[in-house]
């Protein structure tokens, strides 16, 4: 890993002046501040906030970057990794990306900067900067809910990852409404480039061939993982000429939109139109009608992406991986069952 000396070496300045110019501890020429930082950016030198004077760079932290805030399901999932990590012994540096690319290699490298041992990273539609930065500072890293294609020099995979099954419970949310009668249903899916959007959209497909239905794209729309955007891309099917009589929602964000304009256009659940989600809210039991959900093992995401990293961090060496856990078919009352049982089984 380079120095603050290599840095000085490189620029053609003293130590004192990149000290001076990080930490921005007195003035210096213009020119001489691009040198460094050129230097700094070409060298890959980054700070040690946290252990300058330790030999080791193990803190016993691990740097979790997930939109929380902006998405209720990663503060679930955060919790998960919260509680694993404190039982190993690890503390927690969050950093919200919010889903914006540019945004998410500048966190990344906060967390870097401050040592953690490793980092756990729910990566946006376009991660290429992120995946750049990782590798080249060799950061040990669990991506998480979203896969990345990130093969290696050998093409093997270069990063864990944990995520949730994504295809196969849409599916069967395409097959139950078919086999309520349904042979117009939409999907309102999540941000094209996501692996979930990709996944969801892949069991939508083979959810309506195995139920002898035709794929049709008009309804198939965008809510790019968000109320507001699922609230417009509702309005587009609605103002469809024969619009669905069933809807699947590709989030639980999604979900609060298509309500939204459901109710907007008068329309009720499931006498109007049917409803599906993908997530399931901790207070859609409350809902009138229930709302019939995917459940995702949340917690368990977190938890087992924590494990994922120790091993990690165990064994560099070791090949890495793929976890996929499997969510839960929660059946109530939005899918137009008049009194269905909740089977909480696997799906």
């Amino acid at each position: 890993m380079a120095t603050m000396a290599d840095v000085a070496r490189s620029a053609g300045v003293s130590v004192a002046t990149v000290s001076h110019v990080l930490n921005a501890t007195r003035p210096v020429l213009p020119h001489t501040r691009q040198a460094v930082l050129d230097a700094v950016e070409e060298l890959g030198y980054t700070t040690n906030t946290l252990a300058r004077s330790l030999v080791t760079a193990r803190t016993r932290s691990i740097g979790l970057a997930v939109s929380a805030i902006s998405n209720p399901y990663f503060t679930e999932i955060l919790q998960g990794v919260e509680a694993a990590a404190l039982e190993a012994g690890y503390s927690l540096l969050i950093a919200d990306p919010h889903d914006d690319p540019v945004h998410e290699r500048k966190v990344v490298q906060l967390l870097h900067e401050r040592r953690v041992d490793g980092m756990i990273v729910a990566p946006s539609a376009e991660p290429r900067d992120l995946l750049a930065y990782l590798e080249r500072h060799d950061v040990p890293a669990v991506f998480l809910d979203r896969l990345v294609d990130a093969p290696g020099a050998d093409g093997a995979p270069r990063f864990d990852q944990v995520c949730s099954d994504n295809a196969e419970p849409v599916s069967r949310l395409v097959t139950h409404l078919a086999g309520q009668g349904h042979r117009r249903i939409g999907l309102v899916a999540g941000r094209p480039g996501l692996s979930t959007t990709s996944e969801r959209i892949t069991g939508y497909r083979s959810g309506l061939a195995f139920a002898g239905l035709a794929y049709d794209d008009r309804l198939l729309v965008h809510g790019d993982s968000e109320s507001v955007g699922a609230e417009q891309a509702t309005e587009a099917l609605l103002s469809l000429g024969v619009p669905p009589t069933a809807l699947i929602t590709g989030n639980n964000a999604m979900t609060i939109g298509v309500l939204r304009a459901l109710s907007a256009h008068g329309l009720s659940v499931p006498g109007d139109i049917a409803l599906c989600c993908f997530d399931d809210f901790a207070w859609a039991d409350l809902f009138s009608p229930r709302l019939t959900a995917i459940a995702q093992p949340s917690r368990d995401i977190g938890a087992r992406a924590v494990h994922v990293l120790l091993q990690r961090l165990a064994e560099p060496e070791r090949p890495a991986r793929t976890v996929r856990l499997p969510c839960t078919f929660v059946h109530r009352t939005s899918c137009g069952c008049t009194s269905p049982s909740e089977e909480g089984t696997p799906s």
